[in-house]
């Protein structure tokens, strides 16, 4: 069964995993060796330079290694990525996209390629009759008939025959018309020409045939008062034209030879190139004892054809534009026409028009010679997987395309390394929704379907509304970069001065004070100042205002590491001298130093505890960006600035509180101490912000 068939292939497509969820594995494998190592060689550190000789001095040297292992790891890391993709994704739900997977947020940011449908998302999908096409000729329909008997005769038919087969209903107070636009659009035209209440509102009908992609028409059956049966039927020019052996002019049947044909083909393509949706309407009386069925489907009489009018979304080019200047590249994919698709796309700005004569490439161009301006589903089906890949990395426009076509076209653009986004709404959607990096549904006219395949669903059916999404999900990976630069550097910093002052004790003055274990930072000390980071500045830093030029960008690649080899550095760089300047204030305060001092362990301790604090929450501001400078945009992010302030008075509390001085080991600070401490603290942004002034002549 065709339920069957499509229960299938949806078992037979994976969804892969996005960019964002391989890069958070790959980071934690990473952080994983690294911890264990750390933890290790510390541990051995601190084992082979202090005289362990009771058990207790064995737990206190494993409790440094342990707390040095979570200081090493930013365990907030998951909780605030959650939060920073939860707001992501409830500014996208007031913007009317509603994503079902939090981690697809992000891969809506790296999307190189956009595969959308035109009908109802680049176009309003309010259907109006505007031309007709029969053999008195071609007109616009104004909803009057015309005063030529001969036309009159031949639009009341097609009209009537096109409203027949038609499955829209008009609401109880004839007020509205509820169905598929293209249905609706010629009730509209009957209700204008006033004979809605003599024409299809009285056939009765007896049998109907319902549209389908793969058969592109639809037949309704219909019987009058004296017996005769009748079927009409509406659908693709093409298809109901292949099925046709007469035509209509007048009041009378004419053969409909190979000259005919090629009006009715003429006039097809004329309407699509004015960007109308067409359709055929063809009719024949059925024999008596005749099966009103799809095999009666045969020796029609052809009526004209209907130009439908559907305008693009006033929004649809801006949107369009938006999109391709960040890099992305739009396919517009549609059952209609090709001409019609492709007057379309080049309305919009999908596809260039032919300055030089006023009109796009040709759309019945061969998929085999150069690039096509359209592809067909037939010509798609016909190419091999290689030729398929070479063509749809050039053709911006498919037409004709039934939806397993989209299947191949996605597996195809996906095969080049293009993160891929495609919108759908139908039950046979369903497969290229889930094998799509970002499977995008319909909300307004959908299928349940199509809606559970998918990882984001437009609640207004809007194309702009995919590039508003676009843009949120560029912005929350610049954020989480943003504060895993941040927490990176941090727990850099922390790891470092643990490592280096147990290394260089003696030089610092550590050893000789009593103690079997000689660090610069007690256990519970490294864990408040994970805490201290791991919470309020982090998170702000995740609601840090979007940057202009996001949308100026070009897209991520898959390959692209979250965390390249330019932030390893910055990181590692920052790390460096907040473990420099901690150790400093540290040396500078104990006796037996390099610069000789005369406080207690306590207070020394407090001193260095105090300068890592600072440099951390001063940080905060500088991880905002790898290039831009401190000063820009300094007041932007008021919740960085008010969890940078808290924890600023929550460290002044623990050295100065008697209860966090028994807690944490620390001892109150002089003013010229916390002078000391606030101008050490200092050098880290002036590191950082001499290393952004290099990148960015680098840049230049």
């Amino acid at each position: 069964t065709q339920t069957g068939r499509i229960a299938r292939m949806l078992g037979e497509t994976d969804p892969d995993p996005t960019p964002l969820q391989r890069e958070i594995a790959h980071l934690s494998r990473t952080l994983g060796i690294a911890v264990l190592a750390i933890a290790t060689v510390v541990i051995s550190t601190v084992w082979l330079t202090s005289q362990v000789t009771q058990f207790s001095h064995i737990v206190d040297i494993l409790l440094l290694g342990v707390a040095l292992a979570v200081a090493a790891v930013p365990e907030g890391l998951p909780a605030i990525m959650s939060v920073v993709l939860a707001l992501g994704v409830r500014r996208m739900a007031d913007r009317h996209a509603i994503v079902r997977d939090l981690s697809s947020v992000e891969t809506l940011g790296s999307a190189s390629i956009i595969c959308t449908d035109k009908t109802g998302t680049l176009t309003l999908n309010r259907m109006t009759l505007a031309m007709v096409a029969t053999s008195a000729g071609t007109r616009e329909f104004d909803g009057e008939l015309s005063s030529d008997p001969k036309a009159a005769q031949e639009l009341g038919v097609l009209i009537a025959s096109g409203c027949i087969a038609n499955d829209a209903v008009t609401s109880q107070h004839h007020d509205r018309i509820d169905g598929d636009p293209t249905d609706v659009a010629f009730l509209e035209a009957e209700r204008r020409m006033g004979l809605r209440e003599s024409g299809s509102a009285t056939a009765h009908r007896v049998a109907a045939v319902p549209f389908s992609a793969e058969r592109a028409r639809m037949a309704v059956a219909t019987e009058s008062t004296d017996g005769t049966r009748t079927l009409h039927v509406k659908g693709s020019p093409e298809v109901v034209l292949a099925l046709c052996a007469r035509v209509l002019e007048g009041d009378s049947l004419k053969a409909l030879d190979d000259a005919r044909r090629d009006l009715v083909h003429a006039d097809t393509s004329a309407l699509a190139r004015r960007g109308m949706r067409t359709l055929a309407v063809a009719f024949r009386h059925l024999n008596d004892g005749e099966t009103a069925d799809e095999h009666a489907e045969h020796d029609l009489t052809f009526v004209g054809l209907a130009g439908l009018e559907d305008p693009s979304r006033p929004e649809a080019r801006e949107a369009v534009a938006d999109a391709q200047s960040a890099g992305i590249r739009i396919i517009m994919i549609t059952g209609d026409h090709p001409a019609t698709a492709l007057a379309i796309a080049q309305d919009l700005g999908i596809t260039a028009t032919d300055e030089k004569s006023g009109a796009g490439p040709q759309p019945d161009s061969e998929a085999g010679s150069g690039s096509p301006a359209v592809l067909t589903g037939v010509a798609l089906a016909d190419l091999d997987e290689q030729s398929l890949r070479r063509v749809a990395a050039e053709c911006s426009v498919f037409a004709r395309v039934a939806p397993e076509h989209k299947l191949r076209l996605i597996d195809a653009l996906q095969a080049t390394g293009d993160v891929v986004a495609m919108t759908g709404d139908g039950v046979n959607d369903a497969p290229a929704l889930r094998s799509a990096d970002i499977g995008v549904a319909m909300g307004m006219g959908g299928t349940e379907v199509a809606r559970e395949a998918s990882s984001m669903i437009l609640t207004d059916d809007n194309f702009a509304t995919i590039v508003t999404a676009v843009r949120e999900g560029r912005g929350i990976l610049d954020n989480i970069k943003r504060f895993l630069r941040y927490l990176l550097a941090s727990n850099a910093g922390e790891v470092l001065t643990v490592f280096l002052g147990v290394i260089g004790a003696a030089v610092l003055g550590l050893s000789g004070h009593g103690e079997v274990i000689v660090a610069p930072l007690l256990a519970t000390q490294i864990l408040w100042i994970n805490l201290m980071t791991d919470l309020g500045p982090a998170l702000a830093i995740g609601a840090e205002p979007y940057a202009a030029d996001l949308m100026s960008r070009k897209p991520r690649k898959p390959t692209d590491r979250l965390i390249d080899g330019r932030m390893w550095r910055g990181v590692a760089l920052t790390g460096m001298v907040m473990a420099v300047v901690t150790l400093l204030a540290l040396d500078a305060l104990l006796p037996g130093g390099l610069i000789e001092g005369s406080e207690s362990l306590d207070t020394a301790r407090t001193a260095a505890f105090t300068v890592l604090v600072l440099t951390q929450l001063t940080n905060a501001f500088s991880a905002r960006s790898e290039t831009v400078s401190i000063v820009k945009n300094l007041a932007t992010n008021r919740w960085l600035w008010g969890a940078v302030t808290l924890s600023a008075l929550l460290q002044v509390a623990v050295v100065h509180m008697p209860v966090f001085n028994r807690a944490f080991s620390t001892a109150p600070l002089t003013l010229s101490q916390w002078a000391m401490c606030v101008a050490l603290s200092a050098v880290v942004p002036l590191v950082v912000e001499i290393r952004k002034w290099i990148l960015r002549r680098h840049d230049a």
